[in-house]
């Protein structure tokens, strides 16, 4: 079994930005995580460090709990309360406050999110979705929504109505093909809407009926080269 991570390479870990993966730390400290596969150092100027997809599981696992400390309860976010960014995916029952503050915050991770595709996509695009992305599909189509301004559901789209359209606002969610997400919305225009901000993002869409209760929604997967 892969040893964990020292205290110092957490504390790297856990400072790492919470879109793009990009790390700050010391040549020691960033040569170590290479050397676990927990971060790669990028080819090109000017060679930063980011993490891989383990390095990112790490990450989003949340820290380590402290010897005899009570365990987090199954249903706690290891994210809730700490302060990272999470882009709204529409429905959470806490969902962060609105405001200026909020705004440069998604501005802040979008663009984030354009230097990581042109950081890590080989021929450098910034138009096409990167690794990232494919495997964080619902925070990705839901950061590319935000940004552009869409609004996300409220409270009222959570739980058992979460497929209900009078719940208002954009809804972002997996589906079971691994390469999709589904965007359900009030009406046709927002699904519309949606459809042009994620296609502009690099997504390809498609609309599809509901079978249980005839409402439109749109599948949305990452478009490749």
């Amino acid at each position: 079994m892969t040893r964990p991570p020292t205290a110092a390479q957490r504390r790297v870990i856990d400072a790492a930005d919470p879109v793009t993966g990009r790390l700050r730390g010391t040549p020691a400290q960033l040569a170590a995580l290479v050397g676990r596969g927990l971060a790669f150092r990028h080819p090109r100027p000017p060679h930063d460090h980011f993490l891989t997809p383990a390095g990112h599981r790490i990450r989003e696992a949340g820290p380590e709990p402290e010897p005899g400390s009570a365990p987090a309860a199954a249903h706690d976010s290891p994210r809730a309360g700490t302060g990272v960014f999470a882009a709204r995916v529409g429905g959470e029952e806490e969902p962060p406050d609105g405001g200026p503050a909020r705004l440069r915050e998604v501005r802040s991770a979008w663009q984030g999110l354009l230097e990581l595709r042109r950081m890590t996509n080989p021929d450098g695009a910034v138009d096409r979705p990167c690794g990232w992305e494919r495997t964080h599909l619902v925070p990705a189509a839901a950061l590319a929504l935000e940004a552009a301004g869409h609004r996300p559901a409220g409270p009222g789209a959570a739980g058992p109505d979460a497929d209900r359209p009078d719940a208002g606002g954009y809804r972002v969610r997996a589906t079971p093909q691994p390469d999709a997400v589904a965007v359900r919305g009030p009406d046709d225009g927002t699904l519309r809407d949606c459809a042009a901000t994620l296609e502009k993002a690099g997504w390809q869409t498609s609309e599809h009926t509901d079978p249980r209760n005839r409402t439109r929604y749109l599948l949305a997967s990452p478009r490749r080269v």
